[in-house]
């Protein structure tokens, strides 16, 4: 038996969806016990990271060879039910659209485990585009591209 914790795995590609878990703990809620609004962007952001990750997108690689860095272009949100203090919350993003400089990237924050049989709670669509270091809109590499029109169609890619 080994004393090793097991890896750590918050997220995965199911089809073309990519899934990510997240626990809402005291300090992500209001005065209510509800997730503050703010806080439904943080789970968004650390799921798309998980995605890239996942897909073999190398960000920091990019930012620190100088290539560039994604930033948030455009960003809308709906709030349909909250989040309480300890939910179970599953956050599923799918790739809607692939440009040469920008990823269109919907997704949806579910309370539970199961995206067939758990309501939505928020739903987002986030557009980010790649600035060169100068922070001007730049193509992103072409591997990248492949790979984001590999998720979008929900075929297998290597990682």
């Amino acid at each position: 038996m080994s004393d090793a914790p097991p890896p750590f795995v918050p997220g995965a590609f199911v089809g073309a969806a990519h899934h990510y878990r997240a626990r809402v703990y005291f300090e992500d809620t209001d005065l209510s016990g509800i997730v503050y609004h703010a806080n439904y962007l943080r789970y968004m952001e650390r799921a798309r990271s998980d995605m890239l990750r996942l897909a073999g997108i190398d960000q920091r690689a990019a930012m620190e060879g100088g290539e560039g860095a994604w930033a948030v272009t455009d960003l809308a949100i709906k709030y349909r039910a909250p989040a309480k203090l300890d939910d179970d919350l599953l956050v599923v993003s799918t790739v809607e659209a692939v440009r040469g400089a920008s990823v269109i990237i919907a997704q949806r924050i579910l309370r539970g485990q199961d995206a067939l049989s758990s309501d939505t709670l928020t739903e987002g669509r986030v557009t980010a585009a790649f600035l060169s270091p100068a922070g001007r809109p730049r193509r992103q590499p072409g591997d990248w591209v492949q790979r984001f029109t590999a998720i979008m169609n929900g075929e297998n890619f290597p990682c």
